[in-house]
């Protein structure tokens, strides 16, 4: 990709991911000097007015957020034609893709990812925020096992107005029933998509499930739940009535915040009681399903995905109009105004008769004590044969028999049933069947060599190979950005879909030398040792440093991890050395010159008449006694009688004119 820069600012460096509305980038901000996430909305969106305004809608609605499990949003802007959003940068990877890689997760897990999500939401609600779309796509797993939520492109505050029809945008196999209803939304709309996504994670697979968007939607409002504990027995009863009870159908049976959904899965987790009561197994007030005596209007486009629903105005008008707009998977869904054709309102009136008049005939039988009601066997577990016998044997009959793939049942055994076991239907109702094929056949592919390739050549090999990649980065001696090493071998076998984690190179580590002068020996041991360095001293005579403290140190800087630091240590101020000067009172001038210079002294000559020394002899010397070595000693010479007093630094002779040396030990 030719290098971009948003804003001024913001250095596009490699593509993370595409979702329904927006591509999201690596990238580096070039002001602060860190790394970001840019999010960029697809250019088919940037011309639409309505899409332009959600998607600065949620750098606004999640900028004021501040929560460590709610993803930061730093900045947003637009730059020509482009809009985009500036994010926290995380390493790690979607619930979603977990739960695919590793199915169901353990329930201490699940309640600890539940309770932090329910603190991001706590934040969140506070402000008014709905979030809208709690999935498993929207929560980041990072490294150290903790959760942040992310893509608040449909949160919307409570009273805020930005669509006239009250359009609101969610993922069908997690809306709650009053979003798929198009009703006003509240905080526990969110507990319920939450409850949703803790189903998924304590049983490996969603609740209600359908051929498309539609059919999990009505699900969504008509059907209760499989107990978790029948898909996956490791789940005990209070995790499971905490999760039956977020995904209540009636919003006011829910908890009612999540501080108090928090706080009972934090109860959980210490191992303190839950008092949760058991959960809803009866759907009350089915006739609310329809919104009303209008129709409902269905358009189905692309891979039904993601599901908007837009609520009933006036009778005129009929019931809200239902979409179902195709998207990449993670993504956020999107609405575009369009023409309603005559077979989309004659398939959506079709719909909206059979729930009304289920709804009418529900009612009728409860409260007029028409049909007669059965519990419902359940068959999990047998062969389709015995299962068709209890079932029938019980007054009822075997609906739509469905294949599927299990780790759990053997092949030809019910591996799930609609309606579930326990439910009270009346004598006649078919019981839709899922039958087992055994364990999926696992399809392996080869690990591709990633080591030497940039991030973005690396994603891209296990893109192709049908590989997901989970990339860190580390300081190393290879070229900065290139993968040095990875998690499975080259050329292994794993299964498709599996995660294939590498590290990517910052470049060499290097560590910074602290200061060091002034400090004594050992405490500059250890400052070098906190960095990772090693050292090694030498010692000298310093006037200006204590002795035992650092004088200078070699090399400063920035080193590699490891270096030897050379430090020189003080031995204080030099000691002062003493002698005697020599006696050399009637010496020759040479000889008392020798005598002094070799006892370490520098000598001065004057001259001076007399009668009684002989020319050429010391007549005197100063100072005597001891004293310090390199101390100049003068010493008187006698120039004869009658000559003139005068003084000479070197003598007339030739052993004057030579300069002593000065010599010191």
């Amino acid at each position: 990709m030719e290098q971009q820069v948003l804003g001024g600012r913001y250095l596009l460096k490699d593509k993370v991911g595409t979702g329904g509305m927006a591509t999201v980038y690596r990238a580096q901000d070039q002001v602060l000097d860190r790394t970001v996430a840019v999010k960029i909305m697809l250019p088919q969106y940037a011309a639409d007015a309505t899409f332009a305004a959600r998607f600065k809608q949620e750098a606004q609605a999640a900028a004021g957020l501040q929560s460590p499990y709610i993803v930061g949003v730093y900045d947003w802007g637009k730059d020509g034609d482009t809009y985009y959003i500036v994010m926290e940068f995380l390493r790690g990877t979607d619930l979603k893709s977990g739960i695919r890689a590793h199915g169901a997760l353990d329930p201490k897990k699940v309640a600890q990812i539940g309770s932090q999500i329910c603190a991001a939401l706590s934040v969140a609600h506070k402000h008014e925020i709905i979030h809208r779309d709690i999935k498993p796509q929207n929560i980041m797993v990072l490294p150290d096992g903790n959760i942040k939520v992310m893509d608040f492109g449909i949160a919307r505050a409570k009273n805020s107005h930005l669509t006239q029809d009250n359009n609101v945008l969610g993922t069908a196999h997690y809306v709650s029933p009053e979003q798929t209803r198009g009703q006003e939304l509240g905080p526990t709309s969110d507990l319920y998509s939450l409850g949703v996504v803790m189903y998924e994670c304590a049983t490996g697979r969603v609740p209600f499930d359908g051929d498309d968007a539609i059919s999990v939607a009505l699900k969504q409002v008509n059907e209760l739940p499989v107990p978790p504990s029948q898909i996956n027995p490791g789940v005990d009863p209070d995790l499971e009535r905490i999760i039956l009870k977020c995904m209540e159908k009636d919003p006011t049976a829910r908890f009612q915040s999540a501080d108090e959904l928090r706080q009972v899965l934090n109860n959980y987790l210490a191992g303190r009681q839950v008092d949760v009561p058991e959960p809803t197994r009866v759907i009350a007030g089915a006739a609310g399903v329809a919104g009303g005596a209008g129709t409902t209007e269905t358009r189905v486009m692309g891979d039904q995905t993601q599901a908007m629903v837009r609520p009933a105005v006036d009778a005129a008008r009929g019931a809200g109009a239902t979409t179902v707009r195709g998207g990449a998977s993670g993504g956020t869904g999107s609405y575009e105004p369009e023409q309603k054709s005559g077979k989309g309102k004659i398939v959506a009136g079709a719909i909206a008769a059979i729930v009304v008049i289920g709804a009418v005939v529900a009612l009728a039988m409860t409260f007029l004590g028409g049909g007669s009601s059965t519990t419902v066997p359940s068959v999990l577990g047998m062969t389709l044969d015995e299962a068709q016998a209890e079932i029938e044997a019980a007054g009822f009959t075997v609906g739509e028999i469905t294949p599927g793939y299990s780790d759990e049942y053997a092949e030809n055994e019910v591996m799930g049933q609609t309606p579930s076991g326990g439910m009270s239907e009346p004598e006649g109702t078919a019981i839709d069947l899922t039958v087992s094929r055994g364990e999926e056949p696992v399809e392996e592919v080869e690990v591709p060599n990633l080591v030497g390739k940039t991030a973005e050549e690396a994603q891209q090999l296990l893109d192709e190979a049908g590989l997901l990649g989970n990339a860190s980065e580390e300081a190393n001696d290879a070229d900065e950005g290139t993968v040095f090493e990875q998690t499975q071998q080259a050329g292994s076998k794993v299964e498709v879909g599996s995660t294939v984690s590498y590290k990517v190179s910052t470049g060499p580590s290097t560590v910074t030398v602290p200061d060091v002068r002034g400090y004594d020996e050992a405490t500059a041991q250890k400052m070098l040792a906190d960095e990772g360095l090693s050292y090694s001293s030498t010692s000298t005579y310093d006037d200006s440093m204590g002795e035992g403290n650092v004088i200078s140190y070699s090399p400063g800087g920035q080193v590699a991890p490891g270096t030897t630091i050379q430090l020189v240590i003080s031995l204080g101020p030099e000691p002062v050395k003493t002698a005697t000067v020599p006696n050399v009172t009637g010496s020759s001038q040479s000889s008392a010159k020798s005598a002094l210079q070799n006892a370490g002294f520098q000598v001065s000559v004057q001259t001076q008449t007399s009668s009684s020394v002989p020319e050429g002899q010391v007549i005197s010397y100063s100072p005597s006694g001891t004293q310090e070595l390199g101390t100049t000693v003068t010493i008187v010479v006698s120039s004869g009688p009658g000559a003139s007093a005068g003084g000479d630094t070197g003598g007339s002779d030739a052993d004057d004119a030579q300069t002593p040396s000065t010599q010191s030990e």
